[in-house]
This record gives structure tokens, sequence and C-alpha cells, in this order.
């Protein structure tokens, strides 16, 4: 999941609305990690359960990266105006963990990262591929919505996670 937010680092730009999707503990705030070492941003990146939001400047010439996880806002979007999403996201690449449902009327233009991990059964077994037991499959499901990614080529994030 690390890899595959670094390899995504490479397609963004400031602007940029990236929403992830996925259960507890699929990888989430790995992806948002990876995406703040892609885009050399300073300080780790850990979840902001507890704080909701944290803002990462850039170390060089980068956009400043706005990590926000929505889980504990019930609200929708009136409740994230608070956090001045809107402001932040013209210069910055705002990546809302759980966000899905509450922030899209930020953006015409963003990027669902749905993310899917085998559990029970599957997770036993090695997931739907066939895999050995115990390994931590996951499926990525990458969407561009909008003019911004309209014809973006999105195979440079293909690979496993």
């Amino acid at each position: 999941m690390r890899e595959l937010g670094r390899r995504l680092a490479r397609l963004l730009r400031p602007g940029d609305l990236v929403l992830l999707t996925g259960e507890l503990g699929a990888g989430k705030t790995t992806l948002a990690r990876g995406l703040g070492e892609g885009l050399g941003v300073r300080g780790a990146v850990t979840s902001p359960t507890f704080v909701i939001a944290r803002v990462h400047p850039p170390l060089g010439d980068g956009p400043p990266l706005v990590h926000v996880d929505a889980y504990r806002l019930d609200g929708g979007l009136e409740e994230m105006e608070d956090l001045d999403l809107d402001v932040s996201l013209p210069e910055s690449v705002v990546v809302v963990e759980w966000g899905e449902g509450r922030v899209e009327e930020l953006s015409e233009d963003r990027l669902h990262v749905v993310i899917e991990r085998a559990v029970g059964a599957e997770a036993a077994t090695g997931g739907q591929d066939g895999g050995t037991a115990g390994d931590d499959v996951r499926t990525v499901t990458v969407t561009g919505v909008g003019g911004r990614w309209a014809g973006q080529d999105l195979s440079a994030l293909a690979g496993s996670a």
C-alpha cells in the first residue's frame, strides 16, 4: 500500500482531491503515508483520527499534503466546512480517509481509491487469487472523476498492493 501511495503521488498536483475508502485496517493510512513520501512532505504521515486533519508542508517545491480522517464526522460537508478544506484545496493535495459520501462536493474532479481487504475465510485461504494462507491480500480500484482525470493514464498505479 505504501508503494502504491508513492506511485500515486507521481500523478498528483495541487488542487487534487483523493478519497480513500476501505474497512478498518484496509491500508488507507499506509497509502497516505506513501503519498506523503512520494510528495516529499515534512512530518510522519499518521492517522489524524483524533485531530481530524493534519497539514504536511512540502520539503521542496511540491504541494502540501492535507490528510483528513472523516471517520468520526457524521455531518457530511457541513461538518467538514469547519476544516476549511475548500481554502486548502487549490494549493494542496487533499487526501480524505472515509471521505466517500462526505466531501465529494469539494471538487468536481477527484480520485476515488477503494481498498478491499480479504477477510474471514478469504484471508485464511489467501484470498480469491489463490495466495498462501496469511497473505494480506488487497484489491484496489482507482477511479478518476471529472475533467482532471478524463483520459488520464492510471496504468502507472498497476502492480500488487
